[in-house]
């Protein structure tokens, strides 16, 4: 009887609905209950609230006049009100000043208790707190009760006064602590949730009762009928319709159950027509199908198999298939036989003809009424001619393993859209120090610097070619590579091929060639430099020597003139420090990352290094700068190397020009400009010195060629400027004119702001 109610449909409706409508019930209940008890704690504390300010409004006029028996007076009288238990007022102490218990004036209250420490462990106490953080409910002789404290703030008329010692800059002078009876709201509280409770209980056990009628008549009863029904017609009866007078899903389902009951009848007629459809189907599928019995001999077959390997004629399957006195090694028909599964493999053997034949076989066991094993099927696919072409792609697929592998450089095949790796020559291992098997898969960017990923991982997908750039190997060694991109189609797949080469020995010889150059800029100008620096130490050195005269004659100082001095000294200090921190920047190596860099600033940077070197030498510099100059994508450090180079080009030149004639203000001058057009941005810097011979305009950029007397010159200046240029796909010209001596004009291609490049 147990068994039956608890797998019995109506039962676990009728508990289910009775759970959820109890526990909605309870829900409800509780929410009213604990609603009700919040709203009534809250409407307490804000009388309690209102009423605490009302009582330092009554005792605000007394206390101006330090009328302690009118506060006295004033306290007694409002807690003579049946509710409220006590009134006291603290100082900031701690101490009871106030009370309407005698017995608690004078006392100390220790300000680490809870109630205390809600304000005091601020610092300085706030003058105002929220009305919850101001309360506190509690408990005394099983006596529920509600405390509010309120802070009395220093106001205009309290500090100072004749009787008050408080300053102007005391915030809080005391605190009001209200405590009021909770006993009737309680009551009340219980009142209200007894009340609910019982209603909630009354509720729930008239809808429980009305959810079990309705189940058992409209539920219970109608599927018992259509039970009995369907037992009728799996034991072969006549097949009787059931009649239920409901519209609703119960109604439907019975009128469901008539139609399927009428389409199994003729359903059993169909089926003899289509027994004899499926024996046709069998013969002309195109697949090739046999049953094979225990003994592995083919007893059925359909005419593809025919085709194939002719008759069976009672022989076995291994005679058939693959001429053979004896059953496979491997058979997937006998793995069918004993675990009773369907299997599939891969099978090979001769047609009848003797051409060898290839096919994929899936078997199925074939079972009796009792469920035992009597046969099993083979369903043949003839996958000759994918055979053949495998065949075919294997072989080309080794040529381009061979090639791939014999390109010198480090050759990648990604993921076009998330950068993965899929494939790798094997130069990949000599040159990062990653066998294949730990770098596919991974991402491609992670050969960059953690903070540079970003970057390459947007560059990579629309350059064709990157570089110098920097990479790490497994040994977390930096090196330099070139990149050259080319999208391809990999396994249906657009994937990217990215060939690597190692430049790391060629700049790195370049670096030092470019290192030992700004050591010579550096060295020639160290004078300027120098008379940079001694203008902030000769100023810093006069105001320590005020400072001692005044210090030795015992002099005060002014405030104004010792801020004035402290601000001179931070500035000048300051301004060394600029100075050889520029130093220090230009000195250093520079690592090849490329970041947008605006050209105006490197020119200005490079100009105030060299500055002092042109006031020197009475040369004066006109700029004609484009404020809106877009961004370029380069290395700051390299192209102010560049400005320096061409600068000091300039003043040689200049200097030479005028050396043996005196020239006027307008003579000595070197001009900057800065433009853009709709894919570059250019650069001039010219002079008005002798101008450059026709004659060498195309040896200029070479290596080790100068026109400047023995030892004022290593030829390298102009062909390092030339490298670094190139290296951020730049170009740069030099041409004699007009007026203006030598030119340069140097042009890079423009970066949008959002780092996307505009082709040239």
């Amino acid at each position: 009887m147990f068994k039956r109610l608890r797998e019995s449909l109506i039962m676990k409706m009728i508990l289910s609905g009775g759970i959820t409508l109890l526990l909605s019930v309870m829900l409800w209940t509780s929410f009213n209950v604990l609603f009700f008890k919040k709203n009534i704690t809250d409407n307490v504390m804000s009388d309690i609230a209102m009423l605490s300010d009302t009582i330092l409004l009554s005792l605000n006029y007394a206390m101006m006049l330090d009328s302690e028996e009118d506060i006295k007076e004033v306290i007694q009288n409002i807690s003579k009100q049946r509710e409220i238990k006590s009134i006291r007022i603290y100082n900031k102490k701690g101490q009871i000043v106030f009370s309407n218990k005698p017995a608690e004036i004078n006392t100390v209250v220790d300000l680490k208790t809870v109630p205390c420490w809600t304000c005091h462990q601020y610092d300085p106490i706030p003058v105002t707190m929220s009305l919850t953080e101001r309360s506190r409910m509690q408990t005394v002789n099983g006596e529920k009760s509600i405390s509010i404290m309120t802070p009395i703030a220093n106001s205009e008329g309290c500090a100072p006064g004749p009787c008050h010692i408080h300053s102007k800059d005391e915030r809080l002078l005391g605190l009001l602590d209200m405590e009021v009876s909770m006993e009737k709201k309680n009551s009340m509280i219980a009142t209200f949730e007894q009340s609910n409770i019982a209603i909630a209980l009354i509720v729930f056990m008239a809808t429980f009762a009305a959810l079990i009628v309705y189940a058992y008549n409209f539920i219970f009863k109608p599927i018992s009928k259509l039970i009995t029904a369907t037992k009728d017609i799996g034991s072969d009866k006549e097949f009787v319709e059931v009649d239920l007078e409901q519209s609703d899903e119960i109604g439907a389902l019975s009128k469901a159950f008539n139609m399927m009951g009428r389409q199994v009848m003729e359903k059993h007629r169909e089926l003899i027509k289509q027994k004899e459809e499926y024996r046709n189907l069998f013969h002309n599928v195109p697949c090739l199908v046999s049953v094979v019995d225990l003994n592995f001999r083919v007893i059925r077959q359909n005419k593809a198999y025919e085709e194939h390997f002719g008759k069976p004629d009672g022989r076995h399957c291994y005679q058939i298939n693959k001429d053979r006195d004896k059953k496979c090694v491997e058979c997937p028909v006998e793995r069918t036989f004993l675990d009773l599964s369907p299997h599939m493999s891969e099978e090979s053997g001769l047609s009848k003809t003797g051409k060898p034949i290839h096919w994929i076989v899936y078997t199925s066991p074939i079972m009796d009424h009792s469920g035992k094993i009597v046969a099993a099927m083979e369903m043949m696919i003839d996958i000759t001619p994918r055979k053949e072409l495998e065949e075919r792609l294997a072989a080309s697929e080794q040529r381009y393993h061979a090639i791939f592998d014999s390109i010198p450089g480090a050759v990648f095949v990604l993921d076009g859209d998330t950068l993965e790796i899929l494939n790798c020559n094997d130069p990949v291992a000599s040159m990062y120090g990653y066998s294949s098997e730990e770098i596919l898969g991974t991402n491609f960017t992670e050969l960059f610097r953690e903070e540079e990923r970003p970057d390459y991982d947007h560059l990579l997908k629309i350059k064709k070619e990157i570089g110098p750039c920097t990479q790490i190997t497994k040994s977390n060694k930096h090196i330099y590579v070139i990149m050259r991109i080319s999208p391809a189609h990999f396994h249906n797949n657009k994937t990217l091929i990215v060939t690597c080469s190692d430049v790391t020995k060629k700049l790195e010889a370049e670096h030092q060639l470019i290192q030992a150059s700004k050591m010579t800029t550096l060295g020639e100008m160290a004078s300027g430099v120098a008379h940079e620096l001694n203008q902030p130490l000769a100023i810093l050195k006069t105001i320590s020597n005020l400072l001692m005269r005044k210090v030795s004659r015992n002099q005060t100082i002014e405030p104004e003139i010792l801020h004035e001095m402290a601000e001179g000294v931070d500035t000048h200090v300051d301004r060394a420090s600029k100075i050889i921190d520029h130093m220090r920047e230009f000195g250093r190596k520079a690592d090849l990352k490329t970041m947008p860099v605006q050209v105006n600033e490197v020119l200005t940077r490079g100009f105030e290094f060299f500055s002092q070197q042109l006031r020197e030498r009475n040369i004066d510099v006109v700029w004609e700068l484009d404020k809106d100059l877009p961004f370029i994508m380069a290395d700051s450090n390299r192209l102010e190397q560049v400005v320096i180079n061409l600068l000091i080009n300039a003043r040689d030149a200049i200097e030479e020009h005028w050396a043996d004639s005196c020239p006027l203000s307008d003579d000595k001058k070197i001009f900057i400009a800065t433009y853009f057009t709709n894919t570059k941005v250019i650069i001039e810097i010219c002079d008005t010195g002798p101008g450059i011979p026709e004659t060498i305009q195309d040896r200029l950029f070479e290596p080790f060629f100068t026109t400047k007397d023995v030892g004022k010159g290593t030829g390298l200046g102009l062909s390092i400027s030339y490298g670094i240029v190139q290296d951020y796909k730049g170009t740069i010209q030099a041409a004699s004119r007009d007026g203006k001596g030598a030119c340069f004009t140097i042009a890079f291609p423009r970066e949008d702001v959002d780092g996307k490049g505009i082709s040239s």
